[in-house]
């Protein structure tokens, strides 16, 4: 197995602006219907794609994750190490063992699949209709 590296500063930048912006995108959209409809479908197409590159990159670092636990085996040898307290192994094995049986990707998966669907919806009610 190769050793996981995190991305470059560039990506993960790219991604949490990606998800701030399309957080804000979104909540604008209340405001900018009382203005323009065109800005507010501005408005919705952005949030909308920053939430598929967000939630996408958040499923892909949830499965990292949980499959580097289960490779090498972390949550037994927390357990059988002597080099920790009890209290120490007890959250150690509570870390690891959510983040193997977390469902927090099956809500990204979720998250990623609708904005996906609207944003295709999207495209073609608004520009190919």
């Amino acid at each position: 197995m190769t050793s996981p590296k995190a991305h470059s500063k560039f990506l993960r930048e790219f991604y949490f602006w990606s998800g701030i912006v399309a957080t804000f995108a979104y909540r604008i959209i209340v405001v900018l219907n009382h203005y323009s409809s065109k800005v507010s479908l501005v408005a919705w197409y952005i949030g909308t794609i920053g939430f598929v590159i967000y939630f996408l990159h958040r499923y892909e670092i949830s499965e990292q994750r949980a499959k580097l636990v289960k490779q090498q085996n972390l949550i037994v040898k927390v357990q059988q190490s002597q080099e920790f307290s009890t209290e120490e192994k007890e959250v150690m094995t509570y870390i690891f063992t959510t983040l193997k049986t977390t469902k927090e990707k099956w809500n990204y998966i979720f998250i990623f699949v609708m904005s996906a669907i609207a944003l295709i919806l999207g495209i073609y009610l608004d520009f190919l209709q």
